[in-house]
């Protein structure tokens, strides 16, 4: 089964995170996420992530760390996700390719449906910043 890796933004700012919604044709359609992308040949998942959020959210990435990887099977492909924690950036995010996004307190992110893989994030986030 062939692997999709992706690299996604962990934005925050004030006890906030910034959210995108999955498109309904896309895989995991209408759950929330956090913004990224996949990464291509010859970039580096942190090459991926700076470019997918100028493309897709219009976030200028000024800092990141590494902040979790894993790999999720959903039955149907399997994706390896590199999770960055943003806490420096340009812009206010916005959807650039019509998707609805939000910023939301990190404390409410229970109330918000994520794709499985996302899970084990919004728990270590809610622990660590809640």
């Amino acid at each position: 089964m062939k692997v999709v890796h992706v690299a996604a933004g962990i934005i925050v700012r004030d006890q906030q995170v910034f959210l995108s919604k999955r498109s309904s044709q896309q895989h995991q359609g209408d759950k929330w996420e956090f913004p990224g992308g996949k990464v291509e040949s010859g970039e580096s998942a942190l090459e991926a992530l700076t470019r997918e959020l100028k493309e897709e959210v219009n976030l200028e990435v000024l800092n990141a760390q590494a902040f979790y990887q894993l790999e999720f099977d959903y039955g149907d492909k399997v994706v390896q996700l590199d999770f960055y924690l943003v806490d420096r950036f340009a812009g206010c995010g916005e959807g650039l390719e019509g998707q609805q996004t939000a910023w939301v307190n990190i404390k409410d992110l229970a109330n918000y449906t994520f794709p499985a893989a996302n899970q084990v994030i919004v728990e270590l986030l809610m622990a660590q910043f809640a």
